[in-house]
C-alpha cells in the first residue's frame, strides 16, 4: 500500500542509463575513493563481496581486481548490460544480475556488502527489510560500506535539507533522493552494526582515477555478531 503512490524505481533508472555519454559523475569507470582507501588501509582484504545498486559496475569491477568474488545487482537492465560489457573488456569474472535488493536472501556469506547510493533512493518503510537483509548477508565481523546523501548541498546537486519521513508520503516524492544526518544514520544502523568511519566523501576531480563528491557521506560499518 505504501509503495502504490510512488513510481516504480525501475521506471526511473532504466532510461537514466540509456545515454552513456551524459555528464553523470558516476558514469565513468572509477571506484569510490573510500573503497580504495579501505583497500589501501588493509580493511578490505578480499573474499566474497555483494554490491547493491551497482549501476554500470565501477565498484564491483574494482573489487574484483582486488581479488574479491563479487555479486552485483541493479534494477536497471541497461546498467547491468553496461557493467557486463565492462567486465568482458577487462576480462573480469563478476556476477552481474538485474534484481531488486528486496529479492535477495543471503545468509552470512559475504565479507563485504557495499552500497553506493542505494539507501538514499529507498522509501522510509523500505529501509527495514533492506537493513535486515544486510545484517543477514554479512558474516560476523564483516564490513558494510556505504555512500549516501548528506544535507546542505543544494547548490551542488544534492539535497539542501533532511526531508522528514512523513513528508515523503504526504508529498508522494523523495525529491530526487533523501539526505541523512550523522545522527539518523547512526539511529538506523547502530543496533547491529558498529560504526568504523563516518565522514564526508573527498572531492575528486574529473581527471583523478577515483570518484568522490562531498555531497555524500562515506561510511563504514562492521557487523557486531
Amino acid at each position: 500500500m505504501l509503495d502504490a503512490d510512488f513510481r516504480s524505481a525501475k521506471q526511473f533508472w532504466e532510461p537514466f542509463y540509456e545515454n552513456r555519454d551524459r555528464p553523470i559523475p558516476f558514469f565513468p569507470n572509477k571506484p569510490d575513493e573510500n573503497v580504495v582507501a579501505n583497500v589501501d588501509a588493509g580493511l578490505f582484504r578480499g573474499g566474497k563481496a555483494l554490491e547493491l545498486g551497482c549501476g554500470p559496475g565501477r565498484n564491483a569491477l574494482y573489487l574484483a581486481r582486488q581479488g574479491y568474488q563479487v555479486d552485483a545487482y541493479d534494477l536497471s537492465e541497461t546498467a547491468i548490460a553496461w557493467a557486463k560489457e565492462r567486465a568482458v573488456t577487462e576480462q573480469l569474472d563478476v556476477h552481474f544480475e538485474c534484481r531488486s535488493v528486496f529479492e535477495l536472501a543471503p545468509q552470512e556469506e559475504y565479507d563485504l556488502v557495499y552500497d553506493s547510493g542505494c539507501l538514499h533512493h529507498l522509501l522510509p518503510h523500505q529501509r527495514i527489510p533492506y537493513i535486515e537483509m544486510i545484517q543477514h548477508a554479512l558474516k560476523p565481523g564483516a564490513y558494510f560500506g556505504m555512500t549516501c546523501f548528506a544535507p546542505g548541498f543544494g547548490d551542488q546537486g544534492g539535497p539542501e535539507h533532511v526531508m522528514h519521513d512523513w513528508d515523503v508520503y504526504r508529498e508522494k516524492s523523495m525529491r530526487g533522493g533523501l539526505a541523512f544526518t550523522e545522527e539518523k544514520l547512526r539511529y538506523l544502523l547502530e543496533d547491529a552494526l558498529e560504526c568504523v568511519e563516518l565522514r564526508p566523501m573527498k572531492a575528486m576531480g574529473q581527471e583523478e582515477p577515483y570518484f568522490g563528491l562531498p555531497i555524500l557521506w562515506a561510511t563504514l560499518w562492521r557487523k557486531k555478531y
